[in-house]
């Protein structure tokens, strides 16, 4: 209809266009040429004069009609193209937007975990090691923990003995420093932007990846480990040899540990975990650094390595979770070792962590868990990688030394003095050990026992080699 009103009677306008496009035309003529006259251009009749002017205002009011249309057809146009450059203009700020929207996250998260400083001490791996009063440490913002103050010292188990440390310990770069931190605090490794920033997901940070089984390689996992399990658990100890395994990509980590479990690899899995690592993603280098761990529900929602959630309560002023390991054992040289031990407070149900020859590093409360309230029902001791499979191939990503276990002392990574604490808070040798490795042409595990050591393993490998394509 507007169309329609706009334009008029069509073959009306038709007509009269065409005689003004004549007189037009023919008064535009070349000078030389009028000597032509045509009567349709210098007919100079009064009638003529007013048909022509006539004629120029309708030719002139329905050319205003018609640029009228034109503007509305393109205003039309405009809008819809507007409203596209605008929805995509839309998409392109709510970038921005989400950004700040995730450092304003990441801020709020960074609030919670590192607390005010008593004293900060920079160390030469570049981390910052902040004192922080122990009842201010990130275990007391837990309801259940709120108001409290950390455990007096437990019963250490029957039958532990420093002699079995034969070997030289590591220690922790920060602590070369000669700094310490004072009485009453606890060393806590400052967690900063960057660090969160590597994350997948600022949500997932300091959280390892949900896993359905434990021998499950489908998301990339792989182990090789010794286990014993068919009885109860409460605690157990070994000697572990340290390295600095290569690692190909941020989001792989290298790691040997001793877990305790209980309950199904399903939903409801309890685990304990401590050990040495190697994670680019959580660290943001390639030390291997002492590492804690803990889940009551197989990683899902709870839990979290070191003190990066509500849960550990770290007693112990000279060592700090996640700080890096040093030194470090070579390929044919010297061999340095940490001791761990971890066992469940005959008195109060708390699961305790010693590193080193002696030194108590804190505790795990036993509420955080289900299964493990009251004992374990499984303990492994060994190696595991992430393998996202770079180019369509296996992981050059090494566990151990990287080297495989029939290489023997000095050239493959090790435990030694496999023990387990039982019912009656006893150190036993962890007998009836079984091995798995779930690719032993990328990574394997070999066993013995003799008087020194115990019940040992070699393990480990280098990842992708000709028998690991």
């Amino acid at each position: 209809m507007i169309l329609m009103c706009l334009l008029g009677d069509v073959s009306v306008t038709s007509r009269r266009r065409t005689t003004i496009q004549n007189r037009i035309k023919c008064c535009l003529f070349d000078h030389s040429r009028r000597k032509q006259q045509d009567s349709r251009c210098f007919h100079h009749s009064s009638s003529h004069q007013a048909s022509f002017k006539s004629d120029t205002m309708f030719f002139s009011s329905n050319v205003l009609r018609l640029i009228l249309l034109l503007c509305l057809v393109s205003s039309s146009f405009y809008l819809s193209t507007a409203s596209s450059s605008n929805s995509t203009a839309a998409e392109q700020t709510l970038r921005p937007q989400e950004e700040l929207q995730k450092l304003k996250l990441i801020r709020e998260e960074l609030q919670k975990i590192n607390k005010p400083a008593v004293k900060t001490i920079q160390s030469s791996d570049g981390d910052t090691i902040d004192c922080v009063s122990t009842h201010q440490q990130p275990a007391f913002d837990h309801p259940l923990l709120q108001g409290q103050k950390p455990m007096d010292p437990p019963e250490i188990p029957k039958g532990y003995s420093k002699e079995d440390e034969s070997y030289e310990d590591s220690s922790q770069l920060w602590s070369l420093t000669g700094e310490s931190c004072p009485e009453g605090t606890i060393p806590i490794r400052r967690t900063t932007e960057q660090d969160m920033l590597r994350a997948s997901s600022v949500r997932r940070f300091g959280r390892k990846i949900r896993r359905v089984r434990r021998d499950s390689t489908s998301n990339g996992h792989e182990h090789a480990v010794g286990y014993v399990s068919g009885r109860q658990y409460y605690g157990a100890k070994a000697s572990i040899n340290v390295w600095s395994p290569r690692v190909t990509s941020q989001y792989e980590f290298s790691l040997s540990q001793i877990w305790v479990i209980a309950g199904s690899f399903t939903h409801d899995l309890n685990t304990i975990e401590a050990g040495w690592q190697i994670s680019p993603e959580l660290y943001g280098d390639t030390y291997p650094r002492f590492f804690t761990y803990w889940t009551s529900d197989a990683y899902r929602t709870t839990g979290c390595y070191n003190l990066l959630c509500s849960g550990f309560v770290q007693t112990n002023r000279r060592i700090a979770i996640g700080a890096a390991i040093s030194p470090r054992s070579s390929y044919r040289g010297r061999q340095f070792d940490i001791s761990l031990l971890i066992w469940k407070d005959p008195k109060h149900g708390h699961w305790w962590l010693q590193f080193g020859s002696g030194a108590l590093v804190g505790y795990w409360p036993a509420f955080l868990f289900t299964h493990l309230q009251q004992h374990g029902s499984m303990v492994q001791f060994g190696g595991e990688i992430v393998n996202n499979r770079p180019g369509g191939s296996h992981t050059s990503t090494q566990m151990g030394s990287g080297h495989f276990a029939g290489e023997g002392f000095g050239k493959a990574s090790y435990f030694r003095n496999l023990q387990i604490v039982d019912w009656d808070n006893t150190l036993i040798p962890a007998s009836n050990l079984k091995m798995l490795a779930d690719h032993p042409n990328c990574y394997d595990i070999r066993g013995g026992t003799n008087r020194v050591w115990g019940n040992y393993f070699y393990y480990g490998g280098p990842g992708k080699n000709p028998r690991c394509p």
